[in-house]
């Protein structure tokens, strides 16, 4: 017996039709079509996760914690290490200056809206000079010992800005 693609078919009683419910009485799942009786919950469109019923929900009875700084700044932190590896791998260019942009290319530098910040963890023999938002003081240290630079540009003060320049020129008009 050979059998053809077109004779394909599953055995009897393989797959199941879906139930149709609200049919009648006589299908097992009439009237109520399964939703038990009235209510919220027996009717289309119900979402009630969390709420308890007029009691105070769990997630507003517990103490909230922590400390969200709207004022702080964002940096993508990068150890020393992980770049001695990326120089050792000929993934970075060492004659150039290392900066953000260098550091994402590389796939370090992951976010950090506000910069790059080095920390001074692993070994670091490279001579490299580096132009990032910040450092810490044994990230300076190490870079400098092994012959490179790290530059960080000076933050402006809050009165140099847009509204400074504002006032200035308000006065200068005034006299």
């Amino acid at each position: 017996m050979t059998i053809k693609l077109n004779e394909l078919r599953d055995n009897n009683g393989a797959r199941k039709g879906r139930m149709r419910v609200g049919r009648g009485i006589g299908s097992g799942k009439g009237k109520t079509a399964g939703r038990g009786q009235k209510g919220q919950k027996a009717r289309s469109g119900v979402a009630i996760n969390g709420f308890e019923g007029g009691q105070m929900p769990l997630h507003m009875r517990i103490p909230k914690r922590g400390f969200n700084n709207i004022f702080g700044k964002d940096f993508a932190i990068v150890n020393l290490g992980m770049i001695q590896k990326l120089i050792d791998a000929k993934k970075l260019d060492a004659k150039a200056v290392i900066d953000h942009a260098a550091l994402k290319a590389a796939g370090v530098a992951r976010g950090g809206k506000d910069g790059v910040r080095l920390l001074a963890k692993g070994d670091f023999t490279a001579k490299l000079n580096f132009a990032v938002a910040g450092a810490s003081k044994g990230a300076i240290e190490a870079v400098e010992k092994a012959g490179g630079k790290v530059e960080i540009p000076e933050a402006k003060p809050a009165g140099e800005g847009k509204k400074a320049t504002r006032k200035a020129t308000a006065a200068a008009k005034k006299n």
